[in-house]
């Protein structure tokens, strides 16, 4: 499971632009206006070898007791509570703040390891700003510009020295990690009952019932299975209340140490936003992903809602093809029985290993029936591909011009070896590479 590291501060502070750079590419909304950022921001990044959820917060105003300003405060709080390690972003041109002096006394009452970071300071020049921030008799201190880059190196090996140990990530063999997610009142926790056949995790009406996830290790048919029951997630506009206020990061943790994760969908709501966002986030992280349809017991014309939801996945997600559906009630416990089977599909395709001959074989023969497109004078060229890695299958393929082959040809050597290796119901990962010429 991945650390957290979470970035807190006063508004436009350049949190977000921090946020950005850390991530590689600009995912939250960079603006001069004070208060952009108005709830958590989350990005999956690697930190000098390490990987690690980013957050990134709204700007923080103690006083904050009412409207936005409240609600910005109780996500910042929020991120505080899960945080590994806190990132306090200053502003080394406007200079020390009573907001600033606020926050300090809110880090230093937390008793958590934190960086004080002071913004905008881009060259040894104006590294004087730092001055007035020892007054805040906080502990280490460091320049940084985080829009042109300066400190940045010092900035990521102090958060390598500060993060705790990672725990080892590696599953026991033979067990199969499952994250049940969701959107709140789903029923994801009478799922686990049915599946484990006993009163394990807490079920209530009300949503946002479970706040922890929750590990139950089970055996079933000769196989071990490790359960885990996240809390609800809504999308982040609409976190508010504070049972969930930080549902969102410990489900996305939960995804992180988990192989297939089960996505329950209320059959009786059909497919929403929030359920389409929800893939994405177990798609993001490269897991194996099954389709639930729950209440099904609720649904009165099943033939006609079955048309319904076919054409609903082609609308809303069309990025899921591969992913296998069921519908299903945890309550009667209509097909439930059929969930192992489809977890040790999607497992063992998600764990698959092929030899190098026989991606090349493939390779080979998908290049001769479609023959690659010229780049200018010449033709791209594929020479060969390997599989990297497992969980999900990652092929890697050298290619003269990578940068020049077109996503559609990605993605019809992706299908390709799906077809060519049974891997129906598994994300495929097809990354290319240039080929390193031997020195002469």
């Amino acid at each position: 499971m991945s650390a957290l590291v979470a970035i807190v501060g006063r508004p436009n502070v350049g949190k977000s632009t921090l946020f950005n750079r850390l991530v590689g590419y600009k995912k939250a909304i960079v603006d001069d206006q004070p208060g952009v950022t108005r709830d958590r921001n989350y990005a999956a990044v690697n930190l000098s070898g390490r990987s690690v959820t980013l957050v990134d917060t709204g700007g923080f105003e103690p006083d904050g007791v009412e409207g936005l300003a409240a609600r910005i405060r109780e996500q910042t709080v929020a991120a505080l509570e899960e945080a590994d390690l806190t990132v306090f972003l200053a502003d080394g041109r406007q200079g020390l703040s009573p907001h600033d002096r606020d926050l300090a006394d809110l880090l230093r009452r937390w008793g958590r390891p934190f960086i004080l970071a002071v913004n905008k300071i881009d060259g040894p020049e104006m590294e004087t700003a730092l001055s007035e921030f020892y007054e805040l008799g906080l502990e280490p201190i460091l320049p940084l510009s985080a829009a042109h880059g300066y400190g940045l190196r010092d900035f990521l090996a102090l958060i390598d020295e500060m993060l705790p140990p990672g725990p080892d990530e590696e599953a026991p063999e033979g067990l199969v990690r499952v994250a049940v997610i969701g959107r709140p009142n789903v029923g994801k926790s009478s799922l686990i009952n049915r599946l484990v056949g006993q009163e394990r995790a807490l079920v209530a009406d009300a949503p946002g019932t479970t706040r922890d996830p929750v590990d139950i290790e089970i055996d079933h048919d000769g196989r071990r299975y490790r359960f885990v029951d996240t809390a609800g997630i809504r999308r982040k506009g609409r976190v508010s209340y504070k049972l969930e206020k930080y549902a969102v990061m410990r489900a996305l943790r939960s995804l992180e140490r988990s192989d297939v994760a089960l996505l329950l969908i209320d059959a009786s709501e059909g497919i929403t936003d929030q359920d389409a966002h929800v893939a994405g986030y177990a798609l993001d992280r490269g897991r194996g992903l099954i389709l639930i349809f729950n209440k099904w017991d609720l649904i009165r014309n099943k033939r006609a809602e079955l048309k319904s939801i076919e054409g609903r996945l082609e609308l809303k997600m069309k990025f899921l093809t591969f992913a296998p559906n069921l519908t299903a009630s945890a309550l009667t416990g209509l097909r439930v029985e059929r969930v192992f089977g489809l977890v040790n599909q999607v497992f063992d395709q998600y764990s698959i290993r092929v030899s190098t001959g026989q991606v090349n074989r493939v390779l080979e023969k998908a290049v001769e029936a479609h023959t690659p497109p010229y780049v200018g004078r010449s033709r791209l060229k594929f020479y060969y591909g390997t599989q990297a890695s497992t969980r999900p299958p990652t092929f890697v393929l050298f290619v003269n011009r990578p940068d020049k082959v077109h996503f559609s040809y990605q993605r019809y050597l992706a299908n390709t070896f799906r077809a060519a290796f049974g891997l129906d119901k598994t994300p495929v990962r097809v990354l290319l590479r240039p080929r390193n010429k031997s020195k002469t």
